[in-house]
């Protein structure tokens, strides 16, 4: 049995004495706070992102276990809906920002030990701004106990195992085509317990086009034309679009999650269930996604073209200099990595919002380009393309990786993050 399905709520013992008393003052009580979720995804995003330089799949876990805590802290305190991991024991009169704090920090500090003095500063800064009394103490308690349930939950659950991805030497067969990293393919992403469903092979996808197929040779004309480095025949616009979802998804997501939280102007309590399902989600179809590509093995577009005189297709041409516009990630072609994650995103921002219609824009990072969408949808559609675009994969890939993040979706929709009747 998955291990989520065995939960014990956590009592805190030694705060019992605070519950049931309210703030000493009522000047306290009405003190504005800055949302402590708000204050701790931002932490998390500097240290684990722009600090650490975490890839994706890596940060989503990460960003997952924070998230997860934050909620299952501010949530045990609000009622409002069902725990993810656990309730602690807590009091409506605790202060839902200061079990933000103190989960993110905890959290935080599990995941990267070596900032402890930087996140330290960033805690302080938090109850610093937070009345002090028995509901900061209280909500303190709750996040403790909230974190602390979370890191014993991932405490051997897969992280950072086997690093390598199997390479093969055949028609179809994945090469590394990132020597510096191969080292470290991140073959372990798909073998890490899950954060939400209970087995992750249930959203196996259908595989890759054979080789030897007519479609596969239309694919195979499509990326070679499209997502060439030099004579492409894209528009401007398509090579925009491949250039900008070449940002790190997980960063270029993060900074539209604020963006839009900021614009529906979500409260503490909804910012906690809505970065959590996020990431959750996100986290799972990750794993799927890694698993998947383990299994299926398939070689990337620039090893495909380079190579297609062996192939065993007639309809195929080899072109052994073709480069892609982007450099290839240092993994397999199948199913693709970003569509997995942005589906399950785009599936999960639609639940939250109970509409597709929604007005938001997001700039990369380094290249200053500026894109504009209105609807969640729209996102999607433009990376399922943007892949193509940009040499990294068949359409295939990209269709099934969609496919994949929309049944995560799907399932953590029906079985989590229920509201209490």
């Amino acid at each position: 049995m998955h291990r989520h399905f065995v939960r014990s709520l956590v009592t805190l013992t030694a705060f019992t004495t605070v519950i049931g008393v309210v703030p000493t003052s009522v000047a306290a009580a009405q003190v504005e706070v800055p949302d402590q979720v708000l204050a701790w995804n931002l932490h998390a995003y500097n240290e684990l992102i722009v600090g650490k330089g975490q890839p994706p799949p890596v940060v989503v876990m990460h960003l997952a276990m924070v998230h997860g805590a934050i909620y299952d802290a501010v949530n045990a305190i609000d009622g409002g809906f069902e725990p993810y991991l656990g309730a602690p024991d807590a009091e409506p009169s605790f202060s839902k920002d200061a079990a933000a704090a103190a989960a993110g920090y905890q959290v935080l500090l599990n995941v990267i030990p070596d900032r402890a003095a930087q996140l330290a500063g960033y805690y302080a800064a938090s109850l610093e701004a937070i009345p002090d009394g028995p509901a900061e103490d209280g909500g303190v308690a709750v996040g403790n106990a909230a974190a602390a349930t979370m890191i014993a939950e991932r405490t051997g659950d897969g992280r950072f195992g086997d690093a390598s991805f199997s390479e093969g030497t055949g028609a179809g067969q994945w090469r590394a085509l990132a020597p510096g990293l191969a080292g470290n393919n991140f073959k372990w992403v798909g073998e890490v317990d899950p954060f939400l469903v209970p087995d992750a092979s249930r959203f196996a996808t259908g595989g890759p086009l054979s080789v030897a197929s007519s479609a596969y040779a239309r694919e195979f004309d499509e990326v070679k034309n499209l997502g060439r480095r030099t004579g492409s025949t894209r528009t401007a616009d398509q090579t925009e679009q491949a250039l900008f979802w070449a940002d790190h998804a997980v960063a270029m997501w993060n900074r539209i999650f604020r963006q839009v939280s900021g614009s529906q102007e979500l409260s503490t309590v909804e910012n906690a269930r809505y970065f959590a399902m996020l990431y959750l989600t996100g986290a799972d179809a990750a794993i799927a996604c890694f698993q998947d590509k383990e299994r299926a093995g398939f070689w990337r577009p620039q090893t495909a073209i380079q190579e297609a005189a062996d192939d065993g297709n007639p309809a195929t041409a080899a072109e052994p200099g073709w480069l892609p516009l982007l450099a290839n990630p240092p993994y397999p072609d199948h199913p693709s990595g970003h569509n997995c994650l942005s589906s399950s995103i785009v599936s999960t921002l639609q639940d939250f919002f109970g509409t597709n219609r929604m007005s938001f824009s997001a700039t990369h990072a380094t290249l200053g380009i500026t894109r504009s969408f209105t609807h969640f949808s729209h996102a999607i559609s433009e990376i399922r393309l943007a892949r193509v675009y940009g040499g990294l994969h068949f359409m295939t890939a990209d269709a099934q990786g969609v496919t994949l993040g929309k049944k995560v979706a799907s399932w953590r929709q029906e079985h989590y993050f229920q509201p209490v009747d």
